[in-house]
């Protein structure tokens, strides 16, 4: 749990060479993509465990998972206030996947399982 803590004190940046991070960007809380991401990601604690990856979820002006502002994160991420969209941002702090919807359990583990570093990890 003090893990866990620590990393919601953090910026995405603060995070670079430590952590994957999702960003799963939606216009509201009510929006049927982020509910459905959220659930597929609640789903799979132990995937996203194993892979370092940390959740950051940007709703409207509000963010969870990091210390950023919801305007900077949509910046930096190009991430548009009125659309979803997921940033797969890999341990080297650079967009690995982007996506304008939500992304299936199968794509993501491959995808993340296909980097560098992440096969590195595994030697």
């Amino acid at each position: 749990m003090l893990l866990a803590a620590a990393i919601a004190a953090a910026t995405v940046a603060d995070m670079r060479y430590e952590r994957r991070v999702l960003i799963v960007a939606a216009p509201n809380e009510a929006d049927a993509r982020r509910i459905a991401q959220r659930a597929s990601l609640d789903a799979m604690p132990q995937e996203l465990g194993d892979r370092d990856v940390t959740v950051v979820e940007v709703t409207g002006d509000s963010v969870r998972g990091a210390t950023d502002s919801a305007a900077a994160l949509r910046t930096r991420w190009r991430l548009p206030k009125a659309a979803f969209g997921i940033v797969l941002v890999g341990k080297d702090g650079n967009a690995a996947l982007r996506r304008a919807e939500p992304i299936d359990r199968a794509t993501l583990v491959a995808t993340i399982d296909a980097m560098p570093m992440r096969r590195a990890g595994q030697r």
